[in-house]
């Protein structure tokens, strides 16, 4: 192999744009100072492998290509397992990542265990932790079988030489970010080192067969540190969020090649490791005030689950001069938005009034059939009137105040019955998809004045 030389090149942060030169703004994605210095080696031979052959790979007929019914691996976690889209796919790889403490580790060690009692093979790599420290927290989730092996290493040809001799069925890295290869002269964590790292694990997850999970941190901005060709190169991409010192747990399918990427599974965090919550609706709906004005429960789908989630409103007097606007759990905007729709189109004077939302539990909701529960939880703690405690609101509010359709609105109301809610109040476009539902009482609204008189 020829030797080449050291060069300097700049990479993007964000993207991984390649650049001769720093540039202050990068042509790739359009963001603002994300190029850093590194050394790399060129010039060098990339024809011949290791053992001085190279091998290549035939095309095969699709015809040929067959599927197998064991092709997925049960994490023995239904959460984690409706996520990935009915289990781990063999040869996958899949990236978690998630803010510091919240529990990736805790999360794929408890998975490590399950298939290791399953039989599976299993190889656990810490770049981050010491044997003990890692032993620590296993004792505190249960016992471990002879299956798991766990190893302490950062270097990927020795990570690389142990996976090819030991050749398990599944294998955690713990963290990408300190992996790194003798041969790149940056630091582990860069560019060059994160996007060689998962070069070379993909090709042994393709190569061997072997479901690889990597862990990642994440920036203040909640996406995974590093090049965004790290989320590209990978088959499935889920995000561990909430609030660490909370209890509860939401893990979020962003990318998903063998399946949807609207699920979510919820846990809850015990000293014994993280529990899952099986019904997510009434987990979220527990200790809501009796009788309280602000509060109304609304419908939001994830994925192919519904999930009854609680949001709270309070609206008071201001002393300053500009009144605070506020939303926790939701978009702010789209809270100024429905804002603007009671004051025109109701005349509710909330100019000199403090408006603050928030969705209880901590759970984050984008959807917009929150929309006219957001906008009744308002009117009521302006009013001080409380909701019926067992109404829930499902709808959309546009700019002319009208209320429009959502989708799956059989699903929704047949939550809310499930769980005892006697008034659901929806669209009236939608009346036709749920007039076949019995057993609760459906109010169809055109308009948020229709909605706003039910209080």
């Amino acid at each position: 192999m020829a030797k080449g030389k050291n060069a300097t090149i700049y990479f993007c942060q964000n993207c991984g744009h390649e650049s001769s030169k720093w540039m202050g703004q990068c042509p790739g994605c359009r963001q603002w100072n994300t190029f850093v210095e590194e050394t790399v080696v060129t010039g060098a031979s990339t024809k011949s492998t290791k053992n001085g052959t190279a091998k290549f790979n035939k095309p095969s007929a699709l015809n040929e290509i067959s599927l197998e019914e064991d092709d997925r691996i049960s994490t023995h976690m239904k959460e984690l397992d409706r996520v990935l889209g009915g289990g781990l796919v063999k040869g996958s790889l899949t990236l978690v990542g998630g803010d510091p403490g919240i529990g990736k580790s805790t999360l794929l060690l408890q998975v490590c265990r399950n298939m290791a009692q399953d039989g599976q093979e299993v190889l656990y790599v810490s770049g981050e932790e010491s044997l003990k420290q890692i032993k620590i927290r296993a004792n505190r989730i249960g016992e471990f079988n002879n299956q798991l092996k766990l190893m302490c290493e950062t270097s990927l040809d020795a990570i690389e030489e142990t996976m090819r001799h030991m050749k398990p069925d599944v294998v955690v890295i713990d963290s990408i970010q300190t992996m790194y290869q003798e041969d790149i002269s940056s630091a582990p964590g860069s560019v060059s080192q994160v996007r060689e790292a998962t070069s070379l694990f993909l090709q042994l997850a393709k190569g061997l067969n072997i479901s690889i999970f990597i862990v990642g941190h994440v920036t203040k901005e909640g996406t995974v540190a590093g090049p965004r060709v790290l989320e590209h190169m990978v088959d499935t991409v889920l995000y561990f969020e909430g609030d660490r010192h909370a209890s509860y747990r939401i893990l979020r399918g962003v990318k998903n090649r063998f399946g949807s990427t609207n699920e979510i599974g919820v846990f809850e965090m015990e000293a014994t490791g993280l529990k899952e919550v099986q019904n997510p609706s009434e987990f979220m709906l527990s200790g809501k005030p009796e009788e309280a004005s602000g509060s109304v429960v609304v419908c939001s789908m994830e994925g192919t689950r519904p999930m009854l989630i609680e949001i709270q409103a309070l609206v008071c007097h201001t002393s300053f001069g500009l009144p605070r606007r506020q939303a926790i759990g939701t978009d702010f905007n789209r809270v100024n938005l429905l804002i603007a729709v009671l004051e025109k189109r109701l005349g509710m004077s909330l100019g000199n009034y403090d408006a603050y939302v928030n969705i209880a539990g901590g759970i984050r909701i984008m959807e917009p059939a929150i929309d006219l529960g957001i906008v009744m939880a308002i009117a009521s703690s302006f009013k001080n009137r409380a909701i019926d405690n067992r109404l829930i609101a499902i709808g959309e509010v546009g700019l002319s105040g009208e209320v429009r359709g959502v989708s799956q609105i059989q699903v929704r109301v047949a939550e809310a019955k499930k769980l005892g809610f006697t008034t659901c109040v929806i669209p009236f476009v939608c009346m036709d998809s749920v007039k076949e539902v019995t057993g609760i009482k459906l109010i169809g609204v055109k308009s948020v004045g229709d909605a706003i008189d039910l209080i």
